[in-house]
C-alpha cells in the first residue's frame, strides 16, 4: 500500500507587518462571487507566515504554501518573493528626513 502525499496549499499575498523575527504578517485577498446578487466580493485574511532568514519586508508580494505547525498561529511558510516592495528594491528605510519627526 502506497501513501500518497497531499497537496499543499499555495496562495499569494502582501507582506503587511514585518515586525517580528522570523515571522511575517501576510494579507490574503480572495474574491467570491455572491450567491443571490452575482456580484464579486473581496475577502481578506491575515495569516501569520515563517521567513527564517528574515529576508522579506513590508510591501512584499510573497508566494506562501501551507506547512505543519510551526507555532501556535503559523501554519504557513513563505516559498518566494514574487516582487519586492518600495523598501526592498533600494534597501533605504523609510525614514523622513527630518529623523522621523
Amino acid at each position: 500500500m502506497e501513501l500518497k502525499k497531499a497537496k499543499r496549499v499555495e496562495k499569494s499575498g502582501k507582506v503587511v507587518s514585518a515586525k517580528m523575527d522570523k515571522t511575517r504578517v501576510v494579507m490574503v485577498v480572495s474574491r467570491y462571487k455572491h450567491s443571490f446578487y452575482n456580484k464579486f466580493l473581496k475577502k481578506t485574511k491575515k495569516i501569520m507566515v515563517h521567513d527564517e532568514s528574515n529576508m522579506t519586508h513590508e510591501g512584499d508580494i510573497v508566494k506562501v504554501e501551507q506547512y505543519r505547525p510551526l507555532s501556535k498561529h503559523k501554519r504557513w511558510i513563505i516559498r518566494e518573493i514574487v516582487e519586492k516592495g518600495e523598501r526592498g528594491k533600494n534597501g533605504a528605510s523609510q525614514v523622513d528626513s527630518n529623523g522621523g519627526r
